[in-house]
């Protein structure tokens, strides 16, 4: 049996075993979940082990017909972006069961069956390589998200989660017609077989079908990421989600956006993602600024938070569309960062509002006297959302900026001005939150973390370290997947000094 097909099914396993528990046994619902998703997790490692880190493409396939008219396949593959998104959703996924472990007392065995779910979903969107495989993954992963919202989330959850389903919705339609379109001019569904009938001229598009299939293909991605001005879900549904909705909607929903742009939309449509680049980048930089100065006036931490993602995927699309090989790189490693350090603040944010039970950033301060360590994992985690050097977010950021440059300097300085503002608004909220004279109620309902807090949150703190201090661990097969995306999409920019001419040289003397 493939490996593949191993990670992405235990989860459903651990899901329809999940409902079987007995409403009774709380606390086997939330042992079951536990031990299912670290069993995932370890297995998803042996797949970065076996990886092939000198080889560009594809690994890991399987491909065996699951509806023989259409022509549909089951068709899993990894490559180096793939890979990185499936152990970042696997290693997540544990995390989210022990920071809800206390917080949801009800309907406490359907909260971790559709947390399981979920990441059955994601995982199957970042490996499928069957068009409408992906299609079926992609909705699957919205309907547990829906019901984590809807039913345990905050007093306006039923407006949030409708909110997130009619924005994904509306989007996932555009999409579906744009598939079905290519497989009436393909025959098939096979993503690899359209790129080779792409490459080989045996299927060609006109300037205007391509604008409209990319259009189809980007709009529902950018409603996902989110991009500016199809971001105004985001924000209602993590301040309504739990705390593991939020940071599995931060970390890995969004990403479902961006890595479907990187790896659909460049290589099918070259000549549309030439065509739309300066809008969308223009685009992603206001929802850099925007999403950084609406931050900092937010009142409300998680909301705080969710703005400040608007900012840093604005950074992931911005290095997507440069073009560049150092920008894509920037930008794969950004969604990484992001997944990592973003999902800290929300499981942070998320153990706060569980002692205190408020998320104003005003009914809190001088936390650092009652909960010192708390506010140190949390100093950790602002400083790597800041993107201070030797954390991950650094690395991200500094590639991304580099490639916008490359491509165009004016993109890079107006998307400095984000790094600037993250560091005001991210500080400002640790020095409202985390400094001062602490009040009676923060004294009596802040208490330090406990163990199976620390089991949660030092995982994280260590991939921050680990991935700003030696990125080139995780770098190698990005590079390699983001070159052959270049070399598909035939879009590559180079970069070369010119040197000067002889007649230059002695006029200068």
């Amino acid at each position: 049996m493939s490996l593949l097909t191993v990670v992405l099914f235990l989860p459903l396993i651990g899901f329809i075993v999940a409902l079987l528990v007995p409403r009774s046994s709380p606390q086997t619902s939330r042992v079951w979940a536990l031990a299912i998703s670290l069993v995932t997790f370890v297995v998803s490692l042996a797949l970065p082990l076996g990886f092939d880190y000198s080889a560009a493409g594809e690994q890991f396939k399987i491909d065996t017909i699951w509806i023989a008219s259409p022509e549909i396949h089951y068709y899993l593959a990894a490559d180096g972006v793939g890979l990185w998104l499936l152990v970042l959703a696997t290693f997540l996924t544990p995390i989210c069961v022990l920071i809800s472990w206390t917080s949801i007392q009800h309907r406490v065995k359907e909260f971790f069956a559709f947390l399981l779910l979920l990441e059955f979903g994601l995982v199957g969107v970042f490996v499928a390589q069957d068009l409408f495989l992906f299609y079926v993954f992609w909705e699957i992963s919205l309907v547990p998200m829906y019901f984590l919202v809807g039913i345990w989330g905050h007093e306006r959850r039923i407006y949030a989660a409708v909110k997130f389903f009619l924005f994904t919705m509306a989007g996932s339609v555009l999409m579906l017609a744009g598939i079905i379109y290519l497989y009436n001019r393909a025959g098939t569904f096979s993503y690899p077989a359209i790129l080779a009938m792409l490459s080989s001229g045996r299927l060609t598009l006109s300037p205007n079908e391509q604008l409209l299939l990319f259009l189809s293909f980007f709009i529902a991605f950018a409603i996902k990421v989110p991009l500016f001005p199809l971001h105004t879900w985001l924000p209602d549904a993590h301040v309504e989600a739990p705390s593991a909705g939020s940071v599995m909607l931060a970390s890995l929903m969004l990403k479902m956006g961006t890595y479907g742009i990187l790896h659909f939309c460049l290589p099918l449509f070259p000549g549309a993602s030439r065509q739309c680049a300066p809008w969308i980048a223009v685009l992603a930089i206001i929802g850099i600024i925007y999403g950084a100065l609406v931050s900092l006036v937010q009142p409300n931490m998680k909301k705080l938070v969710a703005y400040s993602s608007v900012s840093h995927l604005g950074f992931v699309v911005l290095g997507i569309f440069s073009f560049t090989q150092v920008g894509l790189d920037g930008a794969v490693y950004q969604m990484l960062n992001h997944g990592i350090s973003t999902g800290a603040l929300f499981a942070l944010v998320g153990l706060m509002y569980e002692r205190r039970h408020s998320l104003a950033i005003a009914d809190y301060g001088g936390v650092a006297n009652v909960a010192p360590w708390l506010s140190t994992a949390f100093l950790i985690t602002t400083l790597a959302s800041i993107g201070l050097p030797l954390l991950n977010n650094f690395v991200g950021e500094f590639l991304v900026l580099q490639g916008a440059a490359i491509a165009n300097y004016t993109w890079a300085v107006f998307a400095a001005i984000g790094v600037i503002l993250s560091a005001c608004y991210m500080l400002w909220l640790y020095q409202r939150v985390f400094y001062g004279e602490a009040s009676e109620q923060v004294g009596s309902h802040l208490p330090d973390m406990n163990l199976r807090e620390w089991a949660a949150v030092v995982p994280l703190i260590v991939m921050m370290v680990w991935m700003g201090v030696y990125s080139q661990s995780f770098l190698p097969p990005v590079t390699k997947a983001t070159a052959r995306v270049l070399d598909q999409a035939q879009v590559n920019v180079p970069f070369r000094v010119a040197l000067p001419s002889r007649a230059e040289v002695a006029g200068a003397r």
